[in-house]
């Protein structure tokens, strides 16, 4: 529970840094003072460690999901299936301790049902089940 709390922690700072000029210090702050409950504060380590990581490799994790998104432009994909997919590519590809595949996967399409459009999860999921058949 406390990991799908630090996650949905990271998407709602990407999220906000993505449409303003805060800092990822600022984001996860602020996604933590709406949250407010203890659960946010034990989350906070991982969320923190995330956001930096996505961040430091944004480039690349960005190049990965646009090798993948055929017919979407990433600046013209919804932000919130954007951030969702940054981070689940973060996790599988990127992270020091990475989460297996199916776990991420799962997860972002988990909080896309909660933060994403009625047509998320299944974007969501096809576009990261495919990345993942691909790179096995």
């Amino acid at each position: 529970m406390i990991r799908r709390t630090a996650r949905e922690l990271v998407v709602q700072s990407l999220f906000q840094i993505d449409f303003s000029d805060c800092s990822a210090e600022e984001a996860l702050n602020a996604a933590l003072e709406e949250k407010a409950d203890k659960s946010a504060y034990k989350a906070q380590p991982y969320a923190e460690a995330a956001v930096n990581g996505i961040l430091n490799a944004l480039a690349d994790i960005d190049a990965k999901i646009k090798e993948y998104s055929i017919d979407w432009d990433l600046s013209r994909m919804p932000a919130v299936d954007r951030n969702i997919l940054r981070l689940a590519v973060y996790e599988i590809y990127f992270a020091e301790n990475k989460i297996p595949a199916g776990i991420a996967i799962n997860e972002a399409v988990e909080i896309s049902k909660i933060y994403g459009s009625e047509d998320s999860p299944r974007f969501i999921n096809g576009l990261l089940g495919k990345m993942v058949r691909n790179n096995e």
